[in-house]
């Protein structure tokens, strides 16, 4: 047992391209450290607790749980326990190639080039922690024009059994032209409320031509847990990116999304909401890149923060020159239910383009007493009439869902 960086002997070793980029991403983390106050994208969200020496890499083992997590509509499920892929509890489609993710980059050299395309290890520590570790994680590709049935969920269920786990993924997703799917991200626990590990997960999706993905995302770590999440999204010509993510478990979280519109037509819709309470820090982190013409993203989070918890945004729309006619919306809100709470909001606009629209904005407050009030005077428990008024507050962000079962279930999550 020791830090977050240790030396484990992963598959690999003897292949030099992998070695050499393991090393490199290793270097990069112990030059950068783990995050402090005083770097800038992390001022406001403080990784407390992870410089302890008491971390236990997962390893495959050979001891998995039969216990299956169930979600509440049909989906191809992909099984990760402890951070390591199950694959006997995994369901997979046809039309679908799904690959350990290490076994497709000793196989398939043409996809080497887009791990870490555009990943700058100094600006991103726990991506170079993450790549360091290399060998965890799931190559998707979806066929030209190949419309998936049902849903396509990654379960990551975790029982750290009082370890201190480190769990590293890193998952390569590829949609051909025309292509489009429903992922699901599910990120739960069982044992101890208080279990303490790290998840720290590298998603990198590659939207071709045409190619639309709707990406949802429930986030229910242990209370003590910690949970480091970065999205990178390439969208080509035409192409649609469409993330909904929920954050509630966690003791420290931190879901950082940067999306490239690449084309002309490229759209991304960005939203979250985020419940908290207790001493949580919750950070929802964008980055919207319109690098052409007629390129169009939309933003809307809210948060709901209790107890001396702090929520945590930092958005950022950027137009690049010659990004003309181009739409990029971000609002934020936040619901604050005690005076210990805490909001830290830094909406940012880059604008270096002529004809475009864009806007941004932030507000907080509290539930309305006038509403609780007229409410408990109709006989409804305090306890139920603020969990209406929380539930009303959040509806607006969650019926954007257009899938009706997707959005049921976050609804019932976000309690």
């Amino acid at each position: 047992m020791s830090g977050l960086l240790q030396h484990i002997n992963f598959p690999g070793e003897e292949i030099p391209w992998l070695r050499d980029m393991r090393c490199r991403a290793a270097a990069a983390f112990a030059s950068a450290g783990v995050p402090t106050a005083k770097v800038e994208a992390w001022k406001y969200t403080k990784p407390r607790g992870l410089n302890t020496n008491d971390f236990v890499v997962s390893l495959p083992s050979s001891q998995l749980t039969k216990v299956k997590p169930k979600l509440p509509f049909e989906a191809y499920t992909i099984y990760f326990e402890n951070g390591i892929f199950n694959p006997a509890l995994s369901n997979l489609p046809q039309g679908v190639e799904v690959l350990p993710l290490i076994e497709a980059l000793m196989f398939r050299p043409e996809i080497r080039p887009l791990v870490n395309a555009e990943t700058d290890f100094a600006a991103y520590p726990f991506a170079a922690l993450n790549t360091a570790y290399l060998n965890e994680g799931v190559f998707i590709r979806i066929d030209s024009r190949v419309e998936l049935k049902k849903k396509l969920a990654i379960i990551y269920h975790t029982d750290a059994a009082g370890r201190n786990l480190l769990c590293n993924l890193h998952n390569l997703v590829i949609l051909e032209e025309g292509a489009s799917a429903e992922l699901v991200e599910y990120y739960c626990y069982d044992g101890e409320l208080k279990s303490r590990y790290l998840t720290n997960v590298v998603n990198e999706f590659y939207l071709r031509r045409g190619a639309f993905l709707h990406h949802y995302k429930v986030q229910n770590e242990a209370f003590k847990a910690a949970h480091i999440a970065l999205n990178l999204v390439d969208v080509a010509k035409d192409g649609g990116y469409c993330a909904f993510c929920l954050q509630k478990g966690a003791d420290i979280a931190r879901n950082e999304t940067r999306v490239r519109l690449k084309d002309e037509g490229a759209s991304a819709e960005v939203d979250a909401v985020y419940v908290m309470n207790g001493w949580a820090t919750l950070d929802t982190t964008t980055d919207i890149e319109h690098l052409a013409p007629c390129t169009v993203s939309h933003q809307l989070v809210k948060g709901v923060v209790g107890g001396n918890a702090k929520g945590v945004f930092q958005g950022k729309i950027h137009i690049a020159p010659g990004a003309v006619r181009t739409e990029g919306t971000q609002l934020h809100k936040a619901l604050l239910l005690t005076d210990a709470a805490e909001v830290d909001v830094k909406p940012e606009l880059e604008i270096f383009a002529d004809d475009v629209k864009c806007s941004h904005g932030a507000a907080s407050g509290e539930l309305d007493e006038e509403q609780l009030f007229y409410m408990r005077s109709r006989g409804i428990g305090e306890g139920e009439a603020r969990q209406l008024l929380i539930d009303a507050y959040l509806d607006d962000a969650i019926s954007k869902i257009e899938d009706e079962n997707i959005a049921r279930w976050i609804t019932l999550e976000a309690k």
